[in-house]
């Protein structure tokens, strides 16, 4: 290249074609389809000459494209959970992928961030994909938007929450009874100011747990303090203000229960720098809640049966199954290690 002349990127060539293929092995479209397709009538020699170009090229077949054309499935299913990092929706997601493969299908996966727009933004353009199936985790308030997609063949099984403005199966964890089974646990250890931390209140399993703790104290005949309960994304300051209040004034809290194991691990890390240890036990199991000085009592739920329940429901539903939606709870287990089991 001359000094001083300026570098032009090449433009990308794109994917090869079947008819790159052809034109590189130099013989008809319709034979290059043949072999790639398996088909017979092309002899030894021409197929020799048909794969070379394919391996030279690095073609490959694309079977959406080729499926979309037979009117077939493309074999591609989506999931779109909350969060890809939380370890809770990782367990879940793992265990859809787990079936989808035992279907011969593929998982695409995203997060919707607890972002309503950005969730009907996900599920519209995976279907624009043409995926066979959804599953999502419910954010936004209206999902009548998949109305459309559901009448035009597309299956989707909610799981976690439930969808509003749609009827379709649902699987949940039972979060109100494992709440109250925390609390009662609490209540039977001598407890009774047991604080709350929850999350958002507009998220369905937040409101679900937080009604499982009012339960549980108003049934022992427990009332609850003015500064007992603390609703919200769990971020570090915000834990710490809610401690504050739970923990000081001439009738502090004894024992907390937490909503969510992003809320245990902000207890945690908050009560690390503080002289007090309230009995605590957290909703969601973690990793490493065995292994700390106070190993961590939780009521666990089970990501990966939920994840493969809703993923048989949804492969139920691909294979032509026309039975009313149903909506299916797995119970959660209570875990004692020692947190939980301290006295008041």
């Amino acid at each position: 290249m001359p000094v001083g002349a300026e570098r032009v990127r090449p433009e990308p060539s794109g994917r090869p074609t079947m008819k790159d293929v052809a034109a590189v092995a130099g013989v008809a479209l319709k034979t290059v389809s043949r072999v790639v397709n398996g088909e017979p009538g092309v002899s030894k020699e021409t197929e020799a000459k048909v794969r070379a170009a394919i391996e030279q090229l690095r073609f490959r077949r694309h079977d959406g494209a080729r499926m979309l054309r037979q009117g077939s499935w493309t074999r591609c299913i989506g999931l779109i959970l909350e969060d890809l990092a939380d370890p809770f929706y990782a367990q879940l997601g793992r265990a859809v992928e787990e079936i989808a493969r035992a279907h011969d299908s593929l998982l695409l996966t995203a997060s919707s961030v607890e972002d309503p727009v950005r969730e009907e933004e996900l599920a519209l353009e995976f279907c624009e994909r043409r995926v066979d199936g959804l599953i999502i985790v419910p954010t936004s308030a209206d999902h009548g938007y998949l109305a459309g997609e559901l009448a035009a063949g597309t299956a989707v099984v909610c799981v976690d929450r439930p969808a509003a403005g749609l009827s379709v199966d649902t699987v949940l964890a039972d979060n109100r009874g494992g709440v109250a089974d925390g609390v009662g646990h609490l209540i039977r250890q001598g407890h009774r100011r047991i604080g709350y931390l929850g999350d958002a209140p507009g998220i369905y399993t937040a409101a679900e747990r937080l009604a499982g703790y009012r339960e549980a104290m108003a049934d022992a005949g427990c009332g609850t303090g003015e500064h007992w309960v603390a609703m919200g994304r769990p971020d570090p300051l915000g834990v710490r203000f809610a401690l504050d209040r739970m923990l000081a004034g001439p009738e502090p809290v004894t024992a907390l229960m937490c909503g969510n194991n992003r809320a245990t691990v902000a207890v945690l890390r908050d009560l690390a720098t503080r002289g007090t240890h309230p009995a605590l036990v957290g909703f969601d199991d973690f990793e490493l809640a065995d292994m700390l000085p106070v190993p961590v009592t939780v009521v666990a739920q089970d990501p990966t049966a939920m994840g493969r329940m809703a993923a048989d429901l949804l492969f139920r539903r691909m294979d032509g199954e026309r039975a009313q939606p149903q909506r299916l709870q797995i119970p959660t287990r209570l875990i004692q290690r020692g947190s939980g089991e301290l006295p008041r």
